[in-house]
């Protein structure tokens, strides 16, 4: 089934794994982007490119105008190495989010995909899934309450929680691999914390099947199978370029979090192809 899809957020890195991929699936894809200008790629890729601003009903509800999904990838998360200054980041999770299902709504989009994060679960070395407690940080309350507020909706929603992302384009590991060579990267707290990552085109892949059969009114976990200690991931980072094994001691930014992808797994009939941050992160 061909579909007419809007990518809202579509020039950002997660936007620009997944364009690609609905085209190649054989969807129209309609790229949201506050530059057109500066997207020349996704045009290149097949994407019709348009502008539109996440708090501005008008211009959303234009673009979402006769397709059959959005998928709503806005975000404004600093990269790393970038100063943490997550405001603009929280504005568009909780005002933006508003605003799209608003505009769904009046454009009659009844299936709306929703970017979130792994993150809002972080409870220390257990595993959690989807019916896990939610938990309340400075780093998930935002998107808490986005879920929040898109779940009390009359949309046909599906929430995708990924995982930490890397890959080609989030700057992750190179910045990882930068700190090792000079000698400062350092493992978060006593490095026992876990991390679910995700690598960025297995999360594309993961979207790019939810918006074509995930259930209606879904919430899925897309993360790798193998959630690891900060310690092994940092040390296999360190190892990768020759340099010693990073003390302890760095701040601890985010909760530890170990989740499952299982329902991902049987209700897409998604596998990751990245399984563990070995097969991922490589020099």
């Amino acid at each position: 089934m061909r579909l007419t899809i809007a990518v809202l957020g579509a020039s950002g890195v997660y936007g620009r794994h997944l364009v690609p991929r609905l085209i190649s699936r054989g969807h129209r894809v309609r790229a949201l982007v506050r530059r057109p200008d500066r997207s020349l790629a996704l045009a290149q890729a097949g994407a019709d490119v348009r502008a539109a601003d996440i708090f501005d009903v008008a211009t959303l509800r234009s673009g979402f105008a006769g397709c059959d999904a959005v998928v709503n990838l806005a975000t404004a998360v600093p990269r790393p190495g970038q100063p943490p200054d997550f405001a603009t980041n929280d504005r568009i999770r909780r005002e933006g989010t508003r605003a799209v299902v608003e505009a769904c709504a009046d454009a009659s989009v009844e299936r709306l995909i929703q970017q979130s994060i792994v993150m809002v679960h972080g409870n220390g070395h257990g595993w959690v899934d989807e019916e896990s407690p939610l938990h309340r940080t400075g780093a998930t309350d935002s998107a808490i309450d986005m879920e929040a507020w898109l779940t009390a909706t009359d949309r046909q929603w599906i929430i995708l929680r990924g995982g930490l992302f890397y890959g080609p384009g989030t700057g992750r590991e190179e910045d990882w691999f930068a700190h090792a060579r000079a000698g400062t990267l350092k493992m978060p707290g006593d490095g026992s914390d876990f991390v679910s990552l995700v690598h960025i085109a297995d999360m594309a892949e993961a979207t790019a099947i939810a918006v074509e059969r995930a259930p209606p009114r879904t919430t899925l976990i897309v993360c790798d199978d193998d959630p690891s200690p900060w310690q092994a991931v940092l040390t296999w980072v360190a190892a990768l370029v020759n340099a010693p094994e990073p003390p302890l001691g760095a701040a601890r930014a985010l909760p530890s979090f170990r989740a499952s992808n299982r329902r991902a797994r049987e209700l897409l009939d998604w596998r990751p192809h990245y399984t563990n941050f070995r097969t991922g992160l490589v020099r």
